[in-house]
């Protein structure tokens, strides 16, 4: 898909997953944050991050409950800027219990019930407000017991017909059955959800089908971990190192390119944790890969039970 830098711009999200929380499994984060991960200092980052991205002409901020104090850094920030024309999206489901602890042996925990979105739905308002236009189901597998709680698919249904696009994100090596069962998912014959928040990369592009179909039926398609978490900017494979060499940039611009060349997704979520990071990922909208490049490219991708296997491995730091 060949855009202009200011259409790829347009399709790029900010997600503030490294900079809510002091603790995360992102690599390459340690050396780009504060010396001092205490809550001003992260607060002063994610400010300092969210101007630069505004300036840069990005105007989506992805969030979500479990991410620390992200909801209420971007809030803090929308009530200082005063820009209006912030897109925001956030997630429930998982409850951050980290206690803004970098050696806590759990740092949030899943929960998808009636309750808890009850719950956290008005948290997020009580911070956001009527700025979020996309509230997400975060990391639904195909055994989530939501697909069976009718209470909770009808409010979630409820929350879609007052105004606000109801999503959900996926994880694990079963996502393309995740996003099939979901989007099924209706109720008095009218679809629950709406959009899909989805990991594809270099590394694990498994879900592509399955998201370029969704796309293709009018949902909206949202893509996360653009970067693997960090493994194709630090430990980029040869043959992402020789495509950046050949075109000037970093390993991570790569990355980013290979997710804005699929039509099907209308949005790459990006989470860097610095300035210098979101220069350097943001590369990937004046860089257009070739027919070549992106075969060898495709030669990247990893059988998908390795590839969370080891992104389970994964420490937070």
């Amino acid at each position: 898909m060949r855009t202009s830098a200011m259409e790829r711009v347009d399709r790029i999200a900010l997600g503030l997953a490294a900079l809510g929380r002091p603790a995360y499994i992102n690599l390459g984060r340690d050396g780009a944050l504060p010396a001092v991960r205490d809550v001003a200092s992260m607060r002063a980052a994610t400010f300092a991050v969210l101007d630069d991205a505004y300036a840069a002409g990005v105007r989506r901020v992805d969030v979500a409950r479990s991410y620390g104090r992200a909801e209420e850094f971007l809030a803090g920030w929308l009530d200082e800027r005063g820009h209006l024309d912030v897109v925001v999206s956030s997630k429930w489901g998982y409850a951050y219990v980290g206690d803004w602890r970098l050696d806590a042996d759990v740092h949030e925990v899943k929960e998808h019930s009636a309750t808890r979105f009850a719950a956290q739905w008005a948290e997020t308002l009580a911070l956001l407000g009527d700025r979020v236009s996309l509230y997400q189901v975060h990391s639904l597998t195909v055994d989530s017991p939501l697909f069976t709680d009718e209470p909770l698919i009808e409010a979630l249904a409820e929350l879609s017909a007052n105004g606000v696009e109801v999503g959900f994100s996926t994880s694990g090596p079963a996502q393309a059955d995740a996003i099939e069962r979901a989007f099924a998912l209706e109720v008095a014959g009218r679809p629950v959800f709406s959009a899909v928040q989805s990991t594809w990369n270099l590394l694990e592009p498994s879900a592509g089908a399955a998201l370029a179909a969704a796309h293709a039926a009018g949902n909206r398609v949202l893509v996360k971990e653009t970067l693997a978490n960090g493994r194709l900017a630090v430990e980029a494979p040869r043959a992402v190192r020789e495509v950046a060499a050949a075109h000037g940039t970093g390993p991570d611009a790569v990355a980013v390119a290979a997710v804005l060349a699929n039509g099907w997704a209308d949005t790459a979520v990006i989470g860097p944790a610095s300035g210098p990071q979101l220069a350097a990922n943001l590369r990937a909208t004046t860089l257009s890969l070739s027919t070549d490049e992106e075969a060898a490219l495709a030669g990247l991708a990893e059988n998908p039970g390795e590839y969370w296997r080891h992104r389970s491995s994964l420490g937070w730091d």
